[in-house]
């Protein structure tokens, strides 16, 4: 193909590849106005990235040097701001395990047995059921001899569990009977004792109104001003947020705890679209995060490896 067929043309792609660039470089400039456009766009941000091929082809087929070179621009954003997910590190001190294992699993026994492959210390279970509960423990029960369960959450270790407490996440207008938070202390031989928190925030809706995330941010909002109160200074937090690591909405969360590398998709389990179960950490370093195979529920489960 002639050089000369290339032209300074073609300026709807560069046009398109410098917008694109612009929302994965500043996300926050998209207003949460009615509808939450903004956290709608944060939650499948990295997806962004898929324009670049789709410009490639349409510069190419169009002879725009304008439109190849503009795709430096959200390359860089994309690489700057997703790039360090790709990369994990092998030390760690402990495995930890989050699993939604949702409320109509029909096959408790065999999801427990498979997160249990891992070899974790932790493992965080979200939409337990009474008689689910009741099997998870007794599957778990000679690799993780100590849990606790409050309401649909529960928390199973290789470690002493003591100190176990509700949290209250509780959005205004919930009953009393809505448990959806805990709060553990890990006690690991030689180390200083570790706050666990197991959460499951609400869940968010999308209808004819837009991004239904009101709820869930409230919950965000109550969660991070416990971890804010924790008292602990080492703190790991489980749990099914409804919400991926970018999003706005969590921010009263991620400013007291981080994830780590890893895109780890969880949902929805058949084709996993964003990562909105989450294990993050203070005072200690997620090295990397995993999703691992299906089970009998509409969430992948996600392990991640912690570095005190």
């Amino acid at each position: 193909m002639r050089a000369s067929r290339w032209e300074w043309r073609g300026w709807g792609p560069a046009a398109v590849a410098a917008v694109v660039a612009g929302l994965l470089a500043f996300p926050s400039a998209v207003p949460d106005m009615a509808g939450r456009p903004g956290s709608l766009l944060e939650t499948f941000l990295p997806w962004l990235g898929v324009c670049v091929p789709v410009l490639l082809v349409l510069s190419w087929w169009r002879r725009s040097l304008a439109g190849l070179v503009a795709l430096v621009l959200p390359v860089a954003a994309w690489v700057a701001g997703f790039g360090g997910m790709l990369a994990g590190g092998s030390a760690y001190d402990l495995v930890a395990v989050q699993h939604n294992v949702s409320d109509e699993n029909g096959d408790p026994a065999g999801t427990a047995r498979a997160l249990a492959k891992v070899r974790p210390g932790l493992v965080a279970l979200e939409e337990l059921t009474p008689g689910g509960a009741a099997v998870y423990a007794s599957v778990l029960r000679a690799d993780f001899p100590h849990h606790a369960v409050v309401g649909t959450v529960g928390l199973w270790s290789t470690y002493p569990l003591t100190d176990v407490r509700p949290v209250d996440i509780r959005p205004q207008g919930v009953g009393a009977g809505w448990n959806r938070g805990l709060r553990a202390e890990l006690r690991m031989p030689g180390r200083e004792a570790v706050a666990v928190y197991v959460a499951h925030l609400p869940s968010v809706r999308m209808g004819p109104a837009g991004f239904g995330a009101g709820r869930r941010d409230e919950s965000a909002r109550l969660l991070g001003a416990a971890l804010a109160d924790e008292p602990r200074e080492r703190v790991i937090l489980l749990g099914d947020l409804n919400g991926t690591v970018d999003d706005r909405g969590l921010e009263p969360v991620g400013a007291q705890v981080t994830s780590g590398p890893g895109f780890a998709f969880s949902w929805p389990a058949r084709f996993p679209v964003a990562r909105i179960d989450q294990i993050m950490t203070r005072r200690a370093t997620v090295t990397e995060v995993w999703s691992l195979p299906a089970t009998g529920s509409d969430h992948l489960p996600v392990a991640a490896r912690i570095r005190w």
